[in-house]
């Protein structure tokens, strides 16, 4: 965490946006990813069952499209890259280095992942709290 407010020297790589848009856009993911996680606990814990089926179901369709548009393309960018028909991905260059090659692959790998078991959690629990009798 503490990486996040004090990266070290310039994390953004000289880029346009600076170190405010950079801690911004860390704090940013870090509380939609707690938020993300409280949610999915929220799905199947006992006592949060009784909270009411629009407060729960909205961030999950979020999550979920969120990590689709993310997680699909970066399976399609694994499948060329392992096949060799584009190295680098869509758009990367052809001589990456191995380990960005792998680091490429484990990324995407873990969003298409995540898109994989939101979407089950997020159609099993519409299931669920659309028939309470259950």
């Amino acid at each position: 965490m503490i990486l996040v407010f004090f990266p070290g020297p310039d994390p953004t790589g000289d880029g346009p946006w600076g170190m405010r848009a950079y801690v911004i856009f860390n704090v940013v993911l870090i509380s939609m990813s707690a938020i993300g996680a409280a949610v999915v606990l929220a799905t199947v814990r006992p006592p949060a069952r009784r909270l009411p089926r629009w407060l729960l179901l909205p961030p999950l369709l979020f999550g979920s499209i969120l990590l689709v548009i993310r997680g699909v393309p970066g399976m399609v960018e694994n499948l060329l890259m392992v096949s060799g028909i584009r190295r680098g991905g869509f758009v990367g260059v052809a001589d990456i280095s191995t380990g960005e090659f792998w680091t490429g692959i484990g990324i995407n790998t873990y969003f298409f992942a995540g898109a994989v078991l939101l979407v089950g959690t997020t159609v099993s629990y519409g299931r669920r709290s659309a028939n309470p009798s259950r």
